[in-house]
């Protein structure tokens, strides 16, 4: 069964073909296919994303010295966001029915910060949430 955690089911909506590196690249566009036809177990851990991140050190997030700590808070920030708790299970296209009324709040908490923000924006569903 396919596993996000919280982060990954609101920025994964905004993927524009860029990351860390070709694995993990290819990787996010695996688990995007997958998510279209498959249920999603909502987790708080390292999740279907995160096992092909270079970063990943024994399920923790070594980008630089918060990370982890971070990752973890917005995660929490986006399950409440989004009202759902680890745990449960939940379809990609009902988790994007609810980024348009919490995105703004998200973007003006994360997206401003984020090393992503330039990818991100190249989506055209990013910037349709932007014009709301």
């Amino acid at each position: 069964m396919l596993t996000l955690r919280g982060h990954h089911l609101i920025c994964l909506h905004f993927f524009s073909g860029e990351g860390y590196d070709a694995r993990f690249i290819e990787n996010l566009r695996d688990v995007l296919k997958r998510a279209e036809g498959e249920e999603i177990d909502i987790i708080s851990t390292a999740d279907n994303i995160c096992t092909r991140c270079p970063y990943l050190e024994d399920y923790k997030c070594t980008y630089d010295e918060k990370a982890d700590e971070e990752i973890r808070e917005m995660d929490e920030t986006a399950l409440k966001l989004l009202n759902l708790t680890a745990g449960q299970k939940i379809t990609w296209q009902a988790v994007k029915g609810y980024i348009p009324g919490i995105f703004h709040e998200w973007h003006d908490r994360y997206c401003n910060e984020c090393d992503w923000k330039q990818a991100c924006e190249k989506s055209d569903f990013y910037q349709e949430m932007e014009r709301r």
